[in-house]
C-alpha cells in the first residue's frame, strides 16, 4: 500500500512518543515518573465543570458555528481586554479544537510552498512540523542559554529575506521558559516595522504561568497589531487539556481564511466545551492563580534540584512549567553498556535506567538540552530527581 508523501514531510511529536514509551513501561509494572508531558496535574475548576453540566442539561448538543458561539467569541474579546488591554471584535476570533489546531489553521492560511517561516530555537515541537505540512521552509534562529533563549533584534533582521512570510514564537516559551519583556518585544517590533509583509504568530498559551509579573503581548503595539495572529487557549491556565479549546485573534481577513480551512477539517469545536470556556474566560480566576502559585513553588524546588546535578547548565525559567538544562557534559560518557552520544540517548537512558521520562532537546531545535516538566506533584519531583542523580552517577 502506498501512502501519501505528506507523511514523509513531518515527524511524530517527540513529546507524545516519550509519553507513549513511558506508558508502555508502566503497563509492564515499572514505576515511571513522568516529567515529559506538558499537562497541569490539576483538575478543572468546579465552576467551569458546573457550566459544562448546565450546558448538557440545557441541550447544547448540536453543531456549532465554525468559529465558535458568539458568546464564546465575546468572552475571548472580554478576556483580551481585561488581561491584555487589547481591543478585538467577535468577528476577529476563531475558536478551534485546541491551540494546536489554531496554529495549523494560521499556517495553512498564510504559508505557500517555498515561503519561509522564521522560528527562534528552542521552539515547541509542532511549530516546525506544521510549517513542513504547509510546504513552507523553516528558518531557525539559534539562541543561547546565555541570552536567555531569546533572539536579538539583529538576529531576527538577519534572518528576514524576500521569501519570509511568518515569524513564529511563544512567550512564555515551551520548552525554555523564556518570557519576553515589553522592552524586548519593542526591540523586535522595531525590526518588523521595516518589513510590512511579515506576519507574526504569537503563541501565548502559557500566559497565566508567568514568574516575572505581568504578561506582555506583542499585539499591544498598535501599528503592527493588524499583522499579529495571537494564539491562546484553555489547557494550561485552566487545567482543561482534555476539553480541547484554543482560539486566535487576528485581522478579519486572516480570521475568515482560518474559518474557511477549519470548516473543511473539523467545523466548530465541542458545544459543551465552548460553554465551559465562557465560564473559564469570564469567571473567577482564583483557581488559575492558585495553580500558578503552586507552579512557582515547584519551580523553586526543581531549580534547587537541577543545580545540584553535576555538569548541568540551566536557565531559570521565567514562565511555563519546564526546565531545559544543557546536558552536553554527559555526551561521550557510558555506564559500561550504554553510551550517551546525544540528547536522545540521554533521555532514553534516564527512561530505561532511572525510569524518569523527559524529552530530548533535538525535538525543540536545541540538541544540547533536555526538557523536564515540573507539572507533577512535589513528591514525584523529589523522587524523580533522586533517580536522575543516581542514574547519572553511573556514567563515567
Amino acid at each position: 500500500m502506498e501512502l501519501s508523501s505528506l507523511l514523509n514531510r513531518f515527524n511524530e511529536p517527540e513529546t507524545l512518543k516519550m509519553a507513549k514509551l513511558g506508558r508502555e513501561l508502566r503497563a509492564s509494572g515499572i514505576d515511571v515518573i513522568d516529567l515529559s508531558l506538558g499537562e497541569p496535574d490539576f483538575d478543572t475548576p468546579q465552576h467551569i465543570k458546573d457550566a459544562a453540566i448546565k450546558a448538557i442539561n440545557d441541550n447544547f448538543s448540536h453543531y456549532t458555528p465554525v468559529p465558535g458561539f458568539l458568546d464564546l467569541r465575546e468572552a475571548v474579546c472580554a478576556k483580551l481586554f481585561r488581561d491584555n488591554d487589547l481591543d478585538y471584535k467577535p468577528e476577529q476570533i476563531v475558536s478551534s479544537t485546541g491551540a494546536k489546531q489554531s496554529l495549523a489553521n494560521a499556517l495553512l492560511a498564510l504559508v505557500d510552498e517555498g515561503d519561509e517561516v522564521i522560528i527562534p530555537t528552542p521552539y515547541w515541537v509542532t511549530y516546525s512540523e506544521l510549517v513542513k505540512i504547509a510546504r513552507g521552509i523553516v528558518v531557525e534562529i539559534r539562541t543561547t542559554l546565555e541570552n536567555k533563549f531569546k533572539p536579538t533584534p539583529a538576529q531576527v533582521e538577519a534572518a528576514i529575506t524576500s521569501k519570509t512570510k511568518v515569524f513564529m514564537f511563544s512567550s512564555p516559551c515551551n520548552p525554555s521558559g523564556a518570557v519576553y519583556s515589553k522592552a524586548e518585544l519593542e526591540g523586535l517590533v522595531e525590526v518588523f516595522r521595516k518589513y510590512p509583509d511579515v506576519i507574526i504568530l504569537s503563541d501565548e498559551i502559557y500566559e497565566y504561568i508567568n514568574f516575572m509579573g505581568k504578561h506582555e503581548s506583542i499585539a499591544q503595539f498598535a501599528d503592527i497589531k493588524d499583522r499579529v495572529v495571537l494564539i491562546n487557549g484553555l489547557s494550561k491556565g485552566f487545567a482543561m487539556t482534555g476539553w480541547r479549546l484554543g482560539y486566535t485573534a487576528s485581522n478579519v481577513t486572516i480570521a475568515k481564511a482560518m474559518e474557511k480551512i477549519q470548516g473543511q477539517f473539523t467545523s466548530g469545536t465541542c458545544s459543551i466545551t465552548q460553554k465551559a470556556a465562557v465560564a473559564a474566560l469570564t469567571g473567577d480566576l482564583r483557581p488559575s492563580l492558585e495553580m500558578a502559585e503552586e507552579f512557582t513553588r515547584r519551580r523553586t524546588r526543581t531549580l534547587e534540584l537541577v543545580k545540584a546535578v553535576p555538569g548541568f547548565r540551566c536557565f531559570e525559567p521565567e514562565g511555563a512549567f519546564y526546565v531545559f538544562p544543557d546536558v552536553s557534559s554527559y555526551y561521550g560518557k557510558s555506564n559500561g553498556i550504554d553510551i550517551i552520544k546525544n540528547a536522545a540517548d540521554f533521555s532514553m537512558y534516564l527512561l530505561n535506567t532511572a525510569h524518569v521520562s523527559s524529552v530530548m532537546g533535538d525535538a525543540f531545535g536545541e540538541p544540547n538540552c533536555v526538557r523536564f516538566s515540573f507539572a507533577n506533584s512535589m513528591e514525584n519531583i523529589e523522587r524523580a530527581w533522586q533517580r536522575v542523580n543516581a542514574a547519572l552517577a553511573l556514567l563515567k
